[in-house]
């Protein structure tokens, strides 16, 4: 059976290495890292969300693609920082050495917030986006990335290590830490289509990215503890080394399962009810859900 996302796979890839600087007079070390961190690996979720969501819409999803690479670009600068010893303080990510390990502390840093940037210099300069979609694309992703959401998350996670959250907390830590940057990848697909901010699809495709975004974090903790670090090509066992709030721990492994299913099976539903369920959409959603890495 082909992959219907193999095409998009190879755009992004493409727009991604076209995308990325390669020198510089000043900061080589640097702009090393940037492409490894970027281009070493990873399953690509959120670029191919915006994808989706914009041929979802009517959108050819080309013109999407700078704006999809951006979260791509947001994603892999969180992950460096994750990887500090500051942070999460692992030494591997997508099956090779930590962008730290690679090219140091300092270089890792600055690959990061460089990123962040590029991320927003690519959604400023893509050709074929309206300014006013860029405006409310530029809007959503840096609060999404920023402190009500990713970074956010990210700050709650830290402070929680050693305590016990209920679920309702545990739910919006994550919504804030992994689910911003994927609900907002799906609407910025949809501005990329020109889509305007009324249409009542938005409503229902960002609830349907509030909810995919919750499973893909339960299914993330629960192979924390079912599969091997060489399986998931990142340190196993890493959330109960730090005394982090987990889904499995909260919920136990066949509770975290069910819901993982359960958030699955309302996102799906979310996107009959929006006219929105596109194989695409579809295959993403189940994607995001029953996987083992």
């Amino acid at each position: 059976m082909s992959d219907p996302f193999a095409p998009i796979n190879a755009s992004i890839a493409q727009t991604l290495d076209t995308l990325l600087p390669r020198q510089s007079d000043i900061a080589q070390p640097m702009v090393d890292a940037m492409r490894y961190a970027v281009l070493g690996g990873g399953k690509r979720l959120r670029p191919l969300m915006t994808c989706a969501a914009c041929h979802a819409f009517g959108g050819d999803y080309q013109p999407a693609l700078p704006a999809a690479c951006g979260f791509e670009f947001i994603h892999a600068y969180s992950l460096i920082h994750d990887d500090l010893p500051a942070m999460d303080d692992d030494n591997l990510r997508h099956g090779q050495a930590a962008t730290h390990i690679a090219f140091g502390e300092a270089n890792a840093i600055l690959a990061g917030d460089s990123l962040h940037s590029l991320a927003f210099q690519s959604l400023a300069e893509a050709p074929a986006i309206s300014d006013a979609a860029k405006l409310r694309c530029i809007g959503l992703l840096s609060k999404a990335a920023g402190w009500p959401g990713m970074a956010g998350g990210q700050c709650l996670d830290i402070a929680a290590e050693g305590q016990e959250l209920t679920l309702t907390e545990l739910e919006a830590l994550h919504a804030a830490k992994t689910g911003a940057l994927i609900q907002s990848s799906l609407v910025v697909g949809a501005y990329c289509a020109e889509v305007q901010p009324e249409d009542p699809r938005l409503a229902l495709l960002s609830t349907f990215g509030h909810r995919i975004g919750l499973a893909f974090q339960v299914v993330d903790d629960i192979l924390d503890v079912t599969e091997s670090s060489e399986t998931l090509g990142k340190p196993a066992g890493s959330d109960e080394a730090l005394d982090k709030n987990t889904f499995p721990k909260l919920m136990g492994l066949d509770g975290a399962k069910q819901r993982a299913n359960e958030l699955l099976e309302e996102s799906l539903a979310l996107l009959k009810q929006a006219d929105l369920a596109t194989e695409l959409l579809t295959t993403l959603a189940y994607r995001a859900v029953r996987r083992t890495y």
